[in-house]
């Protein structure tokens, strides 16, 4: 548990490099001027003397290439495995949890902290930024617990056989559409448009489709890359770009951009188009088998996270520290700023399930492939 501090600083490090998007270019030598100053002399003694001096060069050139390019990628791989390691009780008997970068992990922060602290037990955190990832433990069984987009939760409950019961939405919409282009307002407006957006195969993917279908728009092009932070650099250096982004890093984009907006809210669109559902962006689900012999600490779990999301949603600035100390957003200030637009929550119950099943119907009677082919059946969802 006392990793954490260099662990901390290390993802910090590597965040705010990304987020930062200083792009760091290795040295190269000029390895032609002394040759052809050579032959312009017409000294073929002198040319021969540049060209192997040139020759030399280029070697040392690439060694030095090599050697920058092997510690960038041990910097990159240093970076992931710190990332990715694990956080808190490493006992045998710990639960073992699995949340995304964002706001799924922003709402267990404080019991991550707890758990590190002492005050708590029981609890061994990972954080990754790929929900297949994430999916792919569960299914193993190297995760008991996982905080996974919406959509994603629902794949999985079919992918397993109905393996997986959802136990709480995390949290609700937290879309938002990203740019400097005034000429759109709404989702009508991404007609002819390039889009950049994170979360190919989850709901950013499915959320946007189904606005798009909806208002009719046939001609967007989405593009979709891995991280928000690519997104958020890309924006920087462009602000005519236009992205969907959830939040925190909305906030850390637009921090680094003044000319950056947002031209409009997911949530509201889809509230438009679909206002007998909710947007949701995260739920918590358990493996059925986990849970059939640990439902005491499952149901603790329960009551841990939503003092976790509480106290989130209560101590901003608290939470913003931790948020950056365990590499969510790199400075506390933005995080501090993001964290009321994150919609951190944790429903259960007969609410959670009237609010996800409502939603999933939308996704599917759009996409079935979107809820992994067909809607779960009630036993999809844990209710007391």
């Amino acid at each position: 548990m006392k990793k954490h501090i260099l662990l901390n600083a290390v993802i910090a490090t590597a965040l705010s490099a990304a987020l930062l998007a200083g792009c760091g270019a290795s040295g190269s030598a000029n390895t032609t001027t002394a040759a052809q100053e050579t032959t312009n002399a017409g000294s073929e003694a002198s040319t021969e003397s540049a060209a192997s001096e040139t020759k030399a060069s280029e070697s040392a050139a690439a060694e030095t290439s090599a050697v920058e390019s092997k510690a960038a990628s041990e910097s990159t791989q240093a970076a992931s495995e710190a990332e990715t390691a694990p956080i808190g009780d490493t006992s045998e008997d710990a639960m073992k949890i699995g949340s995304l970068k964002g706001p799924t992990t922003m709402g267990l922060v404080n019991l991550m902290h707890d758990v590190e602290s002492g005050s708590k037990s029981g609890y061994l955190f990972e954080m990754q930024t790929q929900p297949d990832v994430i999916m792919s433990e569960l299914v193993s069984g190297k995760l008991d617990v996982a905080l996974l987009p919406a959509n994603v939760a629902a794949v999985a409950y079919n992918k397993t056989n109905k393996g997986v019961k959802v136990i709480d939405i995390n949290t609700l919409g937290v879309l938002y559409c990203v740019t400097g282009d005034d000429s759109v307002k709404s989702v009508k407006d991404l007609s002819g448009k390039t889009v950049l957006s994170t979360g190919q195969g989850a709901s950013p993917e499915y959320v946007l489709n189904y606005l798009l279908d909806k208002n009719g728009v046939k001609d967007c092009d989405v593009q979709f890359k891995s991280e928000a932070t690519e997104i958020a650099a890309t924006l920087k250096e462009d602000p005519t770009k236009i992205a969907i982004l959830p939040q925190p890093f909305v906030t850390v984009a637009m921090a680094q951009n003044d000319a950056l907006k947002i031209a409009f809210s997911l949530t509201d669109e889809w509230q438009a188009v679909s206002p007998d559902s909710k947007l949701l962006t995260g739920v918590t689900v358990v493996r059925n088998d986990y849970l059939a012999d640990h439902k005491d600490q499952v149901d603790a779990f329960l009551a841990d996270h939503k003092a976790s999301t509480d106290k989130a949603n209560a101590d901003v600035s608290g939470t913003a520290a931790l948020v950056a100390q365990y590499g969510i957003i790199a400075k506390a200030p933005i995080a501090e700023k993001a964290l009321p637009q994150c919609n951190i929550v944790a429903i259960t119950g007969d609410e959670m399930k009237a609010d996800l099943s409502s939603y999933l119907s939308v996704l599917n009677a759009a996409n079935p492939k979107s809820v992994g082919g067909t809607l779960p059946d009630d036993d999809f969802y844990y209710v007391k």
